[in-house]
């Protein structure tokens, strides 16, 4: 088996991926051209590895800001609140570690709020009682969790790697769901002790005994009809043995049941591609994790990238973009290629081509904008020539037309971040290399990104707390 950049290792698989592309930028990649979209660096520091300034639980201030950090979760609220949970990063003191840290923050007053969970890293999981909300509730510090926003405005959480309820680390299966109307977590289902082998039942069948195993670097969407779905990732399968992941699992937040839909209930499968652009049930994406998705307007699931099996067996990022239809219960290979570590053709930035690809890659942000186009930033993988590292191009792309444009950023690897004047937009403004940053789309159609680990204003590389929005 070939290997990559990314090491996986059943312990502290993150800290792998931190080390990878080593902790300075030594290469002096030429600049990348003027961006046809305007970032704006908006909060947080333009220096690495900065602490936490957490302030009073529950009070809004224009000096708080979460520490640095990579792999935290997401979610957008009705009231167009940004949220952001945990992953690994430095807590109030400067120590690093994994976070439970639950903050908002407003676009309209520019200020974050520390709601909830400690100033303070590797905190365990305080349960409580399975299915009954309590203030004394917690999710325990991780990184690597999926998230997905009910169209009650309630705030879900799955997974991730961390602390169980005992303070061991490892892999977890945990689903949670917070209420911000009663600052509540509620535990609803999995474990609350680490390594949990998944529960598969029948495919197709919902039971309330099926669970997804303990795993991290998965994807999720919610579809039209409020479900909530989940796929691959690093972690256990039905033997509890651990690897690459591709089940594909959908859950009912009414009837509370999981049921495991598509791919195998056993880790590392290849990938089986078909011909691209033809719906088989035979299609499936290969085990991997770290991925991106999207949901299209008509209820399509689509997937990009991450890290895992190609169509031969070999292991190493991707560039393959999948289309899975809940109707026909099939995947479609649209795009990329089916062979893993394949460069990027980047064509003219700002212009849209059939043979524009993004190069292989995982860990990079993603958004959906208000026109129903899919976006994509970032990542550790290859740039346009063969080697690896962060990336910090912006891509776009269009389902209709099935062309990607690139947008933004560099097609070199290891970019610095170009700041500017921290609150006004410009085009050359730019963020720098990273992976496992945050993404948020605003209810104003802007883009939002938080954070992960890659190349500040100096050309260093570490753990970052910068805040951008994109105008695109």
């Amino acid at each position: 088996m070939k290997s990559g950049l990314k090491s996986a290792t059943l312990v502290f698989s993150f800290l792998a991926l931190l080390s990878a592309c080593g902790s300075k930028n030594s290469s002096s990649p030429p600049p990348p051209p003027v961006s046809t979209v305007e970032w704006t660096w908006v909060s947080g520091s333009n220096t690495m590895r900065q602490a936490g300034t957490y302030g009073t639980q529950g009070t809004a201030a224009s000096s708080n800001i979460p520490g640095a950090r990579g792999y935290a979760v997401s979610w957008l609220d009705s009231s167009g609140k940004l949220w952001l949970f945990g992953g690994y990063g430095l807590d109030s003191a400067g120590n690093s570690g994994y976070l439970n840290d639950l903050w908002r923050y407003d676009p309209a007053t520019l200020e974050w709020t520390w709601i909830s969970g400690s100033a303070a890293a590797a905190q365990a999981g305080t349960y409580g009682t399975q299915g009954t909300a309590a203030s004394s509730n917690v999710p325990g510090a991780r990184s690597g969790a999926v998230s997905w926003l009910d169209s009650g405005g309630k705030l879900w959480l799955d997974g991730g790697y961390g602390y169980d309820s005992a303070g061991t680390s490892g892999y977890l299966n945990d689903l949670w769901k917070y209420d911000p109307a009663t600052l509540e977590w509620t535990w609803i289902s999995g474990s609350n002790i680490v390594n949990q082998a998944g529960v598969y039942g029948i495919q197709g069948t919902a039971a309330p005994s099926n669970v997804p195993g303990a795993l991290e670097f998965s994807v999720s969407w919610r579809d039209s009809s409020g479900k909530f779905w989940l796929l691959g990732g690093n972690g256990f399968d039905s033997g509890g043995n651990f690897g690459y992941l591709n089940d594909l699992w959908e859950y009912d937040p009414a009837t509370l049941e999981w049921t495991w839909v598509s791919g195998s209930d056993a880790a590392n499968h290849v990938g089986v591609y078909g011909t691209q652009g033809a719906a088989a049930s035979s299609n499936v994406p290969g085990g991997r994790d770290a991925s991106v998705s999207w949901l299209n307007s008509g209820g399509k699931l689509w997937l990009f990238g991450g890290y895992g099996y190609d169509s031969s067996g070999y292991l190493g990022a991707l560039n393959d973009l999948w289309e899975y239809d809940p109707a026909t219960l099939e995947w479609t290979w649209v795009s990329g290629s089916n062979y893993e570590f394949q460069a990027g053709v980047y064509g003219t930035q700002g212009t849209a081509a059939s043979s524009n690809i993004p190069g292989a890659r995982y860990s990079s942000a993603s958004w959906l904008d208000s026109s129903g186009k899919f976006w994509l930033f970032g990542g550790a993988g290859l740039a346009s020539t063969v080697s690896t590292g962060y990336l910090n191009d912006a891509w776009k792309y269009d389902p209709a037309t099935l062309e990607w444009t690139w947008m933004s950023g560099s097609n070199a690897r290891g970019q610095k971040g170009t700041y500017g004047t921290q609150g006004t937009t410009a085009s050359s403004n730019v963020p720098g290399a990273r992976q496992g940053a945050v993404s948020w789309l605003d209810s104003s159609g802007k883009l939002w990104l938080f954070g992960g680990y890659g190349y500040d204003s100096a050309g260093n590389s570490g753990l970052l707390n910068d805040l951008w929005k994109n105008t695109r």
